[in-house]
């Protein structure tokens, strides 16, 4: 029997100042009126839920997963995407990334990395007093202002990018694992961590730590034209999370894979909602299936087309649409001849 749960829905581009979006109650109905199954909750939406309260306080804890089960929902995963870039940002970014972190932290970038480490270590207890396995965040970037090599990388230049980035994260990786609690990097562009290639670095640069995770997104895979069916087979041991989102690439005379500064509706490369893009998703579930992945399948809507409640509306039943419900039975066991050794050597050539 296959192990995946789903569907869930990622809130983070939902939750807002406005009614069901604006507390955990309402939205949490909302997703489960829908017939989502599960939520992925941004611990820094502060209307919703309470990072460093969740870290300290199992009475909370029981609060918040008994308001997800009146709306008819559990929690997936909690996420640090915002915190998690501003464990390593390159200081060309300082500006760009300021709005990530409490007013407080702005333009002191010294502490506005101490705070988003410290919001990394306070997920890790949260995590676990909510009783879950895996996390989801982003790794940031010291390198990707380099990832076209012009002017030439000076030597050295990546494996110290690395080395720092790991240096940094390893104390939080080192927390996940006190917590019993895997952290999944969104493979994702703008990050250090965007490709497979980059994940080995950092792999190896943290010295293969146990927790230190994948979160599988195929829509940051066709935007870079890397095939994302290969990557499950040689990767699956390290995915344990995974988000449904589509996308499409459609190049053409005047623009490629960098876009050309354009929107996003303009781009050839485009996030879309699901079954409107170019992501197979069922050889994707039929990857999942294959090797028993056990995570939940989580929406996240992305599109910059389609209005973000009907990609929600629509996502429920494409999700359980692909979903596989695996097997436990050959497809020509009617025609088994059951187990004899002698048979065995006489089919052989042997007896």
């Amino acid at each position: 029997m296959s192990k995946m749960k789903g569907p869930a829905i990622f809130l983070a581009q939902f939750a807002g100042g406005e009614a069901p979006f604006n507390n955990l109650a309402d939205i949490t109905k909302w997703a489960g009126d829908l017939g989502y199954k599960g939520v992925q909750i941004p611990s820094w939406e502060s209307g919703l839920f309470d990072l460093a309260r969740a870290a300290e306080s199992m009475e909370y804890c029981d609060e918040v997963k008994g308001i997800c089960a009146e709306g008819g929902v559990e929690i997936s995963e909690l996420s640090t995407h915002l915190q998690g870039q501003l464990v390593a940002v390159h200081p060309a970014y300082d500006d760009l990334f300021d709005g990530f972190a409490p007013e407080e932290f702005r333009g002191n970038p010294a502490a506005r990395q101490e705070w988003a480490v410290n919001q990394l270590h306070l997920a890790a207890r949260a995590s676990k007093n909510l009783g879950l396995t895996a996390h989801a965040t982003f790794s940031g970037a010291f390198l990707w202002h380099t990832v076209y090599p012009w002017p030439q990388r000076p030597e050295g230049l990546v494996e110290t990018g690395f080395a720092e980035l790991a240096n940094r994260w390893l104390p939080i990786l080192n927390a996940f694992d006190d917590a019993g609690v895997d952290l999944c990097y969104e493979i994702h562009p703008g990050e250090d961590l965007h490709d497979g290639v980059t994940f080995e670095r950092f792999l190896e640069a943290a010295g293969n730590h146990a927790r230190c995770q994948i979160l599988y997104d195929p829509s940051h895979f066709v935007l870079q034209q890397l095939d994302y069916i290969q990557f499950i087979d040689i990767y699956q041991e390290r995915i344990k999370m995974f988000h449904v989102k589509d996308a499409e690439f459609n190049p053409n005379g005047r623009s490629g894979v960098y876009g050309g500064y354009q929107g996003w509706k303009d781009r050839p490369g485009r996030f879309r909602s699901l079954g409107d893009g170019q992501v197979d998703f069922s050889a994707i579930f039929s990857q999942f299936a294959k090797y028993n992945f056990e995570g939940w399948a989580v929406l996240e809507w992305e599109c910059c087309l389609k209005h973000p409640e009907d990609g929600a509306r629509e996502g429920v039943d494409f999700i359980n649409k692909h979903m596989i419900r695996t097997t436990d039975k050959a497809f020509d066991d009617f025609a088994a001849s059951g187990a004899d050794e002698a048979l065995n050597r006489r089919t052989l050539g042997l007896a």
